[in-house]
């Protein structure tokens, strides 16, 4: 036990020391965190900014509720111009131009952006049903409820975070791992280490514990910035994020070992890290959401590690689902994390070929 404390403290004191450690383990990923947490923090549904040509008595007639709403989601501004205004539209200093000819409302949009244009059309096609019910004095038959399935409380920092630290565990997890047998191979301290009567479980073991602790430390970081900086709210089962990170680090040191054991060199271990890293990331949802990726792009995520370290704690942390729907994902990462281990040990060479 004293051999395995004194290994496992002088391997934080190693990576407190190394500057490039920390800040790629730790300042680096919350770089990420303080710039989405700037770029989502109170931002709410922006309004479409709409020219009004001349007289449109469609908007002008709207009765009072109807004419909140109509200020509630556009930002008019007014012109006499039709061609002015239509190039405003195409420079893209307004999403819509509208004009009335007769019982006809024509709207000049621009396709530029897809969605904001599907946003607009539908937003003026609802105004424009709505002047028609009103019209004919007929009530509607059907009335839309919508209702919101998480806390109204929950902002997009809520649904960014999760993903932000599984990326940050797993990047620190897999470099540490891969540069720390790189180096000790090099240096020949890991030879040095197989003649000590320190046992070589001993070893792994403060390994290990000197990994999760780190990132333990990345998980409160993160969490405690996101809270106090951000306003990031946490579901009742967040808790279940711990024994999340713990599996979703021994999953990707277990990566680190096997990019350390197929290089040759510290920096070829960085990069095969890195190889598997950082494209698992963007496939895994850690920095935009997949929803609207195409079928067999969805296949080959669910298949990264990464993707169900991600989901589940974005169930447990913010969707506020059971403790119990973390229990699959946690198996599948100690499963990945089995299979990578014995991959390394079987390409495992204490020196260097």
């Amino acid at each position: 036990m004293t051999a395995f404390m004194a290994l496992a403290a002088a391997i934080l004191r190693g990576f407190i020391r190394d500057r490039t450690s920390v800040f790629f383990a730790i300042v680096f990923p919350l770089m990420f965190l303080v710039l989405f947490g700037a770029i989502f923090t109170d931002t709410g549904a922006s309004k479409i900014d709409l020219v009004q040509v001349g007289d449109v008595a469609l908007v002008d007639d709207l009765p009072a509720g109807a004419k909140q709403a109509w200020d509630d989601t556009f930002d008019v501004t007014r012109e006499t111009d039709l061609d002015a205004a239509i190039a405003e539209v195409r420079k893209g200093d307004a999403d819509v131009a509208i004009e009335q000819r007769g019982d006809t409302l024509i709207a000049h949009y621009t396709e530029t952006d897809q969605v904001r244009a599907a946003m607009t059309q539908g937003a003026l096609d609802a105004f424009v049903n709505g002047a028609n019910i009103a019209a004919t004095g007929q009530p509607p038959t059907y009335e839309l409820q919508v209702v919101r399935v998480e806390d109204e409380s929950l902002k997009v920092i809520d649904f960014v975070t999760p993903g932000l630290l599984g990326w940050a565990i797993a990047m620190s997890a897999a470099f540490g791992a891969a540069t720390t047998l790189q180096g000790w191979r090099q240096s020949k301290l890991l030879r040095r280490l197989q003649l000590s009567p320190v046992p070589t479980r001993t070893i792994v073991g403060a390994r290990i514990v000197a990994t999760l602790l780190i990132a333990f430390v990345q998980t409160a970081i993160f969490l405690g910035l996101g809270t106090v900086a951000f306003g990031l709210t946490l579901s009742g089962a967040w808790w279940m994020a711990v024994p999340l990170v713990a599996c979703g680090t021994l999953c990707f040191m277990a990566l680190g070992l096997f990019a350390g054991a197929i290089a040759k060199t510290t920096e070829g271990a960085v990069n095969v890290a890195n190889f598997l890293v950082l494209p698992m990331a963007f496939l895994s949802g850690s920095f935009f959401p997949l929803d609207g990726a195409p079928q067999w792009l969805q296949v080959i995520s669910k298949a990264m590690p990464l993707r169900h370290l991600n989901d589940a704690m974005l169930d447990v942390m913010v969707r506020g689902e059971s403790p119990s729907t973390a229990i699959v994902p946690m198996l599948i990462l100690l499963a990945f994390a089995a299979a990578l281990t014995l991959i390394a040990a079987r390409l495992f060479r204490w020196d260097t070929v």
